[in-house]
């Protein structure tokens, strides 16, 4: 790589603070709620970006519109901006995602949440940091490499998808349904829509997940006369705590992930009886399985139903089992693929910290590209504020990332 280009480049992208928070303004005041989530999807958002990369001077821009007549325009939009590298036997691709989620509670929120607030070298508002801060951060990239007329080592693609906060049907999964071809092995994939604070993380690999509705019926009776009924509470509880040999039974583990073992944890709990003095005959709750790729969760479910058949003899009951949703875990991005390499000396050379490759409990938009056979890693410097009230953006993450982006760009 070329030194002294980079630090051109970087010395152009220390320059672009004014700029970064005029973009973050921008973006937030366009809510690009998806319409499961009450929004109108992407499609303004979306011109905004495609207008502002036109003023860049690129014109190798490709719209792929997923049909969608619940959106604005009938379409969830994707939007693919080209620069052309001194070689064409790659691309570095830098995915980020126009949609966001809806603001929630608005009394939890210390300012509008669609109107960015700088306070600082912080920006607050809802999507400033997912997935505004990968959106900027990709973009300046961009512009301080055109700025500077500096030609990266191979083909830059810019990737902005629709949907991933509901699924990435009309987003990534549509994209690669219509181009099988879309990413190449030997391709450098970045996702910049996770992370740590101190950018030390590169993510590769991702636990399978099983969402579980278990629903246990007995016979309602008066609370003072419990023979006469069956309490499915109780058996409920009782399917609850032998779901805990789960952890025995699906014990390995893999230091790359953390935590390294594969995790079973009863959540949501639905209303029974409304009334203290009625034992209930149904009773519902739910359990979240994330499960280390090297089990099949085929297994696990099997597993599951063997412990609530056993409940079911014990207490007289009847338990069903529901998938609520499942993804089978993606094959991990090899901790020595290229776009790992070049991330983990991007980091060191703009941050001084020493990335290493680790796995998450999933799911992110990147088990997609994996199963499509392109190598992602996720990886960004960030307080992962995203979905919460007064979420918020570093200014300094957003530079500092830009200039990863234009380092990994640059390398040969």
């Amino acid at each position: 790589m070329n030194g002294t280009a980079f630090e051109t480049v970087a010395a152009k992208i220390d320059g672009y603070r004014d700029e970064a928070i005029a973009l973050e303004k921008k973006l937030t005041a366009i809510p690009a709620i998806c319409p499961k989530s009450g929004g109108k999807g992407e499609l303004a958002r979306c011109l905004a970006v495609e207008e502002y990369l036109r003023g860049l001077g690129i014109k190798q821009l490709e719209r792929i519109d997923a049909p969608d007549p619940e959106a604005d325009g009938g379409v969830r939009p994707n939007l693919i901006a080209r620069i052309s590298g001194a070689s064409h036997d790659r691309t570095v691709w830098i995915m980020s995602h126009l949609d966001i989620v809806p603001e929630g509670d608005l009394k939890k929120w210390d300012s509008p949440p669609f109107e960015a607030r700088v306070d600082g070298d912080k920006v607050y508002g809802r999507g400033v940091e997912d997935n505004q801060q990968g959106i900027v951060a990709s973009l300046l990239a961009a512009k301080a490499m055109l700025e500077t007329t500096t030609v990266p080592a191979f083909d830059v693609a810019l990737l902005f998808v629709a949907d991933e906060e509901t699924g990435s049907v009309y987003g990534i999964q549509y994209l690669l349904k219509k181009n099988k071809g879309m990413f190449r092995p030997e391709d450098i994939v970045i996702v910049p829509d996770g992370g740590l604070p101190d950018g030390s993380m590169v993510e590769v690999a991702e636990k399978g997940i099983v969402w579980l509705k278990i629903t246990t019926q007995g016979k309602q009776c008066h609370g003072s006369t419990p023979e006469k009924g069956i309490n499915a509470h109780v058996a409920a509880a009782h399917t609850i705590v032998k779901l805990g040999s789960l952890y025995k039974k699906f014990g390995a583990r893999n230091e790359v992930f953390d935590p390294p073992i594969s995790t079973f944890e009863p959540t949501k709990h639905e209303a029974n009886v409304p009334n203290v003095n009625t034992i209930p005959g149904e009773d519902v709750f739910y359990v979240d399985c994330r499960v280390l790729p090297e089990y099949d969760i085929t297994k696990v479910l099997r597993r599951v139903k063997t412990i609530c058949g056993q409940t079911d003899r014990k207490m007289g009951t009847r338990t069903t089992v529901d998938i609520v949703q499942r993804d089978n875990a993606a094959p991990p991005t090899p901790v020595d693929a290229p776009v790992v390499t070049s991330l983990i000396k991007a980091v060191q050379k703009v941050y001084g910290v020493a990335a290493k490759p680790m796995g998450i409990g999933g799911g992110t938009v990147a088990a997609h590209l994996r199963r499509g056979g392109a190598p992602a890693a996720v990886w960004a410097r960030m307080d992962e504020t995203m979905h919460g009230p007064n979420e918020y953006v570093i200014l300094s993450n957003i530079l500092g990332d830009a200039k990863v982006m234009t380092h990994v760009m640059l390398q040969a």
